[in-house]
């Protein structure tokens, strides 16, 4: 039998808003004693000669202003400096649909989107009732994707998916109904992308959930999860920590601030 080499792929963190906040209110079982400990929103660029691959796309500034983020950057002029064109993107991997992960969809007219049925189940049905929940969603963003599935531009994806040679998907839930992370073929290895699975490192490491969650169960089985698919623990990468910033190699030459996580990162501080 034949056996096929997997291509290999460069992957991308792109840091484009931040919110101060105190470390208690990032675990479900917070310690009031603990001091400030920042939150990062960052988006993934998936890339290799063949696909141009986006795993979520931001918020806009607009929602930056009503939900008091600092903008560091548009998530189009981030690509920019990656020589990226909207039109180039192939392939939209939707972590989730809450509003920092989804709020430039239209931006991307020739992707085809990926996202668990689970997810746009949950983003439009009986929960929403519930602002603690709807709370996290932008309804425009929503409708965004909603009109992409009318158009027959989504792919969706029950559990365990491929969008391509390379690049796969696990639903874990948790933080949503329909959560999924997504793991990348590099030149190091596969490495994890685990999104709102474990906004930080310590999240996991602690299993202490971040506190914006649907299913604490689903979320603390997710991490372990996350420990069957990443080779080691530095092939995993968290949704919002700023660790990552200081653990990776930074892309040189660009104004933005663009990670790049298929090289081995720094052991931690």
């Amino acid at each position: 039998m034949i056996q096929r080499t997997l291509p290999e792929f460069e992957v991308f963190a792109i840091r484009y808003a931040h919110v101060l906040r105190h470390a208690r209110e990032n675990f479900l079982q917070g310690d009031i004693h603990d001091g400030m400990m920042d939150l990062d929103f960052y988006f993934w660029l998936v890339r290799n000669d063949q696909k141009c691959v986006l795993v979520d796309t931001g918020f806009s500034a607009c929602s930056a202003r009503q939900r008091k983020r600092q903008y560091l950057c548009e998530p189009l002029q981030a690509l920019a400096q990656l020589q990226v064109k909207p039109e180039m993107v192939s392939e939209l991997i939707l972590t989730h649909l809450h509003y920092d992960h989804a709020g430039n969809v239209d931006s991307f007219p020739n992707a085809r989107v990926h996202l668990q049925d689970t997810e746009m189940n949950y983003a439009t049905g009986r929960y929403m009732r519930h602002v603690a929940l709807s709370h996290f969603f932008s309804v425009d963003d929503v409708i965004t994707v909603l009109r992409r599935v009318f158009a027959d531009e989504v792919c969706f994806h029950d559990g365990h998916g491929v969008v391509t040679p390379g690049i796969e998907l696990f639903r874990v839930g948790g933080h949503t109904a329909g959560l999924q992370i997504v793991r990348i073929h590099t030149r190091r290895g596969w490495v994890v992308l685990a999104s709102d699975a474990m906004h930080y490192y310590r999240n996991h490491d602690e299993a202490n959930p971040f506190p914006a969650i649907f299913n604490v169960g689903e979320m603390l089985e997710g991490y372990r999860l996350i420990d069957t698919l990443a080779e080691t623990p530095a092939h995993v990468v968290p949704g919002h920590d700023p660790e990552v910033a200081r653990r990776y190699p930074r892309l040189p030459g660009t104004e933005v601030e663009i990670y790049q996580l298929h090289e081995s990162p720094r052991e931690p501080a």
